[in-house]
């Protein structure tokens, strides 16, 4: 019997690792800067999340009419909680880019 080589099961996470190494690159290159700026990012991911989950709500609603009442609460049980997921995400953004310039008065 032929051993196959373990390094084949990391090729699928090769285009992860290069996804990641971009903002890992940034944040080490630009300092605390970098750390805002990626706050930021975070922060736009968040606003989006959340405008796309209550676009898919009012879209649902706009085409398929107003549903019956256990239909429609878990459309917006579905809503809120995607809106929740951005909301921290807008959180843990403001918070890199509070630490981001709490950094630069101490580190100048």
């Amino acid at each position: 019997m032929r051993r196959h080589s373990e390094t084949l099961l990391l090729v699928p996470l090769l285009p992860i690792f290069l996804a990641g190494m971009f903002p890992m690159f940034l944040i080490a290159m630009l300092g605390f800067f970098g750390l805002a700026l990626f706050g930021m990012l975070v922060i736009c991911v968040g606003l989006a999340s959340s405008n796309e989950a209550h676009d898919n709500f009012n879209h649902d609603v706009i085409v398929h009419g107003f549903a019956r009442g256990p239909e429609r609460a878990a459309r917006a049980s579905d809503m809120h909680l995607a809106a929740r997921l951005g909301l921290r995400l807008e959180a843990v953004g403001a918070t890199m880019v509070i630490t981001a310039a709490i950094g630069l008065c101490y580190a100048a």
